[in-house]
């Protein structure tokens, strides 16, 4: 446990797991806590504002320890962004000008990041002010009211489903790694934080069902599997070690894309490859081909909205056609 003596420390001094470090914060008396957070907030230290910011993410939030290490990058990324722009443009962190924040945003937009990008700066900036007030350090909430861009053009333009030939293509030239990666993402709709967390005990392969543990916000799920990953999952058994542990030999979300990176080059398609989450975009595109419902295709990918369903899937413009074709 800290203690008041050790204040001038490094936040990032003390390691562990994260439930660990949040504790050594949140064991701190309140006056020990608020000075540390004050004085960061003073020096504008990246780090100890970080490790302040993560310590109230982990403890004092729904999603707690298991925020997915996507949303933390973006968090920390967000923190750092903040701060140089505060020290750039003399901000006193803890008693922002009542305009700064609204400057801020509109720096975002004009330096040419996208409207979803500025929308994720800002949200770290609104969980770095929730961490200070958790602190005690004060009472600001300078980012509650501050206007933010809209993006009008949809996420399934932007970034659409991959096309069924780059699937396909992909998947012939793939060893069973590979394929079970794909086609967790393309055919069961995965995340991929929950297609490298998925472990053979959660396979069915009799039940045709994949238990999803631990989705987004630790909501478990269960997914149909199609023949092709059925199949696929049965080769990779047959030359795994056991039947036990996790099904997919990477744990880093970094070697997985290399992986499929690597792929896409060996098929001669490299520019088309566009990450994982196109990927799950056609596992919801094909479904809803074939379901004509939003609401069932939502429980597939596990959305809590069916209004976030509806920018996952790519609905062909003649939709309608056959519907109306005979209206009288």
């Amino acid at each position: 446990m800290l203690s008041s003596v050790h204040m001038t420390q490094s936040i990032q001094a003390y390691t562990g797991d994260r439930l660990a470090q949040a504790r050594a914060l949140a064991g701190l008396t309140d006056e020990a806590l608020r000075v540390r957070a004050i004085t960061a907030a003073r020096d504008k230290a990246f780090e100890d504002l970080w490790a302040l910011t993560l310590a109230y993410l982990s403890s004092d939030t729904s999603a707690g320890v298991k925020l997915s290490p996507h949303t933390l990058r973006a968090y920390r990324k967000g923190v750092e962004v903040l701060l140089e722009h505060a020290s750039g443009n003399a901000w006193n962190l803890l008693h922002p000008g009542r305009r700064e924040p609204g400057l801020y945003v509109a720096a975002l937009t004009a330096s040419g990041l996208k409207p979803a990008t500025v929308m994720a700066r800002v949200a770290a900036a609104g969980a770095l002010y929730r961490a200070l007030r958790w602190a005690g350090a004060t009472d600001a909430d300078p980012f509650a009211d501050v206007k933010r861009p809209k993006d009008r053009t949809k996420g399934v333009v932007k970034n659409p489903p991959y096309r069924a030939e780059f699937v396909q293509a992909m998947l012939a030239e793939a060893d069973v790694r590979e394929a079970a990666l794909l086609l967790l993402l393309t055919h069961a709709g995965l995340r991929i934080a929950e297609a490298l967390a998925v472990e053979w005990v959660h396979v069915n392969l009799p039940g045709r069902r994949l238990l999803v543990a631990h989705g987004k916000g630790d909501k478990a799920r269960i997914v149909p599997l199609s023949g092709r990953l059925r199949e696929a999952l049965e080769a990779l058994r047959a030359v795994s070690s056991g039947r036990d542990g996790f099904v997919l030999p990477w744990r880093a979300y970094s070697s997985a894309y290399e992986r499929l990176q690597m792929l896409a080059l060996r098929c001669g398609r490299e520019h088309e490859f566009r990450g994982f989450h196109a990927g799950r975009k056609y596992a919801g595109t094909q479904l809803y081909a074939a379901v004509k419902d939003f609401t069932r295709v939502a429980g597939f990918l596990g959305h809590e909205q069916v209004d976030t369903t509806r920018r996952y899937v790519e609905v062909p413009e003649d939709d309608l056609a056959d519907a109306v074709e005979a209206f009288r």
